[in-house]
């Protein structure tokens, strides 16, 4: 199941009506599949929504659960179609509600037994609201690294959605790693204050490489394809588009929402889900991020340069190494 609500948006919303009960501890679920829905303020092949998206339809595939999703969702929106899933059975529900956050919280608490798991900014909230976050700063600082090693002009641009705690973190990482290994890597640094635009993103990114950046910090989609148009690199995040630029993306940081997607279904069969903060299961040691292999740019990447990435990475996985979460605004230093 999974499409067509509206023109705008594809979904399917059940409308059998329930009752919640207030209680601390949501039921065991004696059938063998758990009703899941996913709520997205963006289209399904926007680059973070993607990530819990492709993590949900595995779970489906393996036949752990029911998938019902809806796309587009506007914020004005969101509570209504949250109440919807809700009262029609879903017994779990993911979604982003950066932009709903006292919205969302409120439904979550008039439905006690729904188990809620949101993209969000802050805390849990009992019993039944958890929270996420694309802890990728790890992996974001190696490529970070790779970056300022491959630069020759020195200048790394880098285009992201908004100035906000989830975009913020990783564009520091970035910036620490690009400067371990190039102490005199300038930045610039745009917002185009939208989570899809790409055209929006591409003229960011052109008028950047026209002010010299020879490396593009691909936040956004589009930035790659600027790249790709004048010949320079670009690091992507999120997920892997060097199959889309083999030419273009040297290497990207990854964000593998399973760990995540995977415990929450586990505690809504067994009975015992409880409102909690899912970030650190994004984080490398739990398999919730990791480097992309270089693929294409296997061996054209200076081989000292790898050596310290990789001795990074296993300090990073053994506990010795800690990137730093900056969640402050980064700015350009050119």
């Amino acid at each position: 199941m999974g499409k067509v609500f509206g023109v705008a948006r594809r979904a399917v919303l059940c409308g059998a009506a329930a009752v919640a009960v207030a209680a601390m501890a949501l039921p065991a679920w004696a059938q063998s599949k758990v009703k899941v829905a996913g709520i997205y303020t963006v289209p399904i092949e926007q680059q973070w929504v993607s990530r819990i998206h492709t993590a949900l339809k595995a779970a489906e595939a393996r036949g752990d659960i029911e998938y019902v999703w809806a796309e587009s969702v506007a914020n004005t929106d969101y509570e209504r179609v949250m109440r919807q899933y809700a009262e029609g059975g879903q017994q779990l529900v993911f979604g982003e509600v950066f932009g709903v956050e006292r919205a969302a919280r409120a439904v979550a608490k008039d439905y006690p037994k729904t188990a809620f798991v949101m993209g969000s900014s802050f805390k849990p909230q009992e019993p039944n609201f958890s929270v996420f976050d694309n802890y990728i700063q790890e992996p974001a600082y190696l490529t970070g690294m790779i970056a300022g090693a491959v630069s020759k002009s020195n200048v790394i641009g880098m285009v992201g959605g908004y100035p906000i705690p989830e975009v913020n973190r990783l564009m520091n990482a970035f910036m620490e790693g690009a400067k371990e290994v190039n102490p005199n890597v300038k930045f610039m640094v745009s917002f185009i204050g939208s989570w899809f635009d790409p055209p929006k993103a591409k003229e960011a990114a052109f008028a950047m490489i026209d002010r010299g950046a020879d490396v593009m910090y691909a936040e956004r989609f589009g930035v790659s394809d600027a790249a790709k148009e004048r010949k320079v690199l670009a690091i992507g995040n999120v997920i892997n588009t060097q199959p889309q630029y083999p030419d273009t993306v040297v290497a990207s940081a990854l964000w593998h929402m399973e760990p995540s997607v995977d415990r929450a279904i586990a505690a809504v069969k067994a009975g015992n889900y409880k409102a909690e903060d899912y970030g650190p299961f994004s984080q490398m040691a739990h398999k919730g991020s990791s480097l992309a292999p270089l693929g294409t740019f296997e061996g054209k990447v200076p081989a000292d340069v790898m050596a310290k990435v990789k001795a990074r990475e296993q300090e990073i996985l053994g506990g010795k190494f800690t990137v730093k979460v900056n969640d402050n605004e980064p700015k350009s230093t050119m």
